[in-house]
């Protein structure tokens, strides 16, 4: 089973991520995990991302797909993927469509997260105090939460559309939304 897990930064897909990873053994593709370990890395691509996310913009399409690319052998293995933070937009969308055809496959759930704005911002400032990511910054988050509500408002369509989209109580508490997944995930495997 292919899983997108569908929501704006800090809205809890990590989080649900973990829990599927550990129940059902599917890979986690988490582009934001991606990104920080190329950032950390020192090579020349982890320099041009760290300038990137340092400034809270987006990284390019075509990194974010070559570095998704490099592990569906690995999720296919596993049984399924859980794709979080990917795609963002409808050219991503599409790309993955295509990457996963090629293979035989297919996004099967497309699971939205829905979470409040202003109460994602209280939650980040928290993180970041915690923490310390420097992606997490209030500030940088304005910028990456405008920019996800501006690009990924599109894939809500592109997804209804297809028949994979089941939207979700983000701000409910973590088990609770651990069940709605579930219930998701069962309704599709009927």
């Amino acid at each position: 089973m292919n899983l997108i897990l569908f929501g704006p930064p800090a809205a809890g897909k990590g989080t649900q991520a973990k829990r599927l990873v550990a129940e059902r053994g599917m890979v986690h593709l988490s582009t934001g995990d991606m990104l920080r370990a190329a950032r950390t890395s020192g090579s020349e691509l982890g320099k041009r991302v760290a300038a990137i996310m340092d400034a809270g913009s987006l990284v390019s399409d075509d990194v974010v797909i070559d570095l998704i690319e490099e592990r569906l052998a690995e999720a296919e293995a596993a049984g399924g993927a859980i794709f979080d933070g990917f795609p963002r937009t409808v050219a991503q969308a599409e790309a993955l469509d295509q990457m996963l055809t090629r293979r035989g496959q297919g996004i099967d759930r497309v699971v939205r997260l829905k979470v409040d704005d202003e109460a994602l911002l209280s939650r980040i400032a928290k993180r970041f105090e915690a923490e310390g990511r420097a992606d997490d910054n209030p500030e940088s988050f304005k910028t990456r939460l405008a920019a996800y509500n501006t690009q990924t408002a599109p894939l809500l369509p592109f997804y209804r559309g297809q028949g994979k989209l089941m939207e979700v109580d983000g701000m409910a508490p973590v088990e609770a939304v651990a069940k709605s997944i579930d219930a998701a995930l069962q309704e599709e495997a009927a």
